[in-house]
């Protein structure tokens, strides 16, 4: 068995709400009504996470190690009170993973010819 192999079986699936939120985080730091807005941003509002999916999310990716809560003051945050999260190192290799199974998964649909093709 590859690296690459086991490493995807220890990590997991993320599930949609963990990727989206990681991929929130890739570029900087967020606070939760933040990582609501860019998610909405980068889907053109195709998906909206609630709060409560949020929040859920956020807890089981600090557990995962996957994201850190921010503690030291940042000149580029608007709210000093909020919380703000940022992606780790393992995080960053999860969302790898996981964008690497979503491009198969892609190639497999457009190989079946399951959507029309692009201009």
């Amino acid at each position: 068995m590859s690296d690459s192999k086991s490493s995807q079986e220890a990590l997991g699936s993320l599930g949609r709400p963990a990727f989206y939120i990681l991929l929130a985080l890739a570029d900087r730091e967020r606070h939760g009504y933040g990582i609501i807005l860019e998610i909405e941003s980068q889907t053109d509002g195709k998906v909206r996470i609630g709060t409560s999916t949020l929040y859920t999310s956020l807890q089981r990716l600090l557990k995962r190690g996957f994201i850190e809560d921010c503690q030291s003051p940042s000149p580029d945050r608007e709210d000093e009170r909020r919380r703000y999260y940022r992606l780790t190192p393992a995080g960053r290799r999860a969302l790898r993973l996981e964008a690497a199974q979503l491009e198969d998964l892609a190639r497999m649909v457009r190989d079946k010819r399951i959507l029309p093709e692009t201009a």
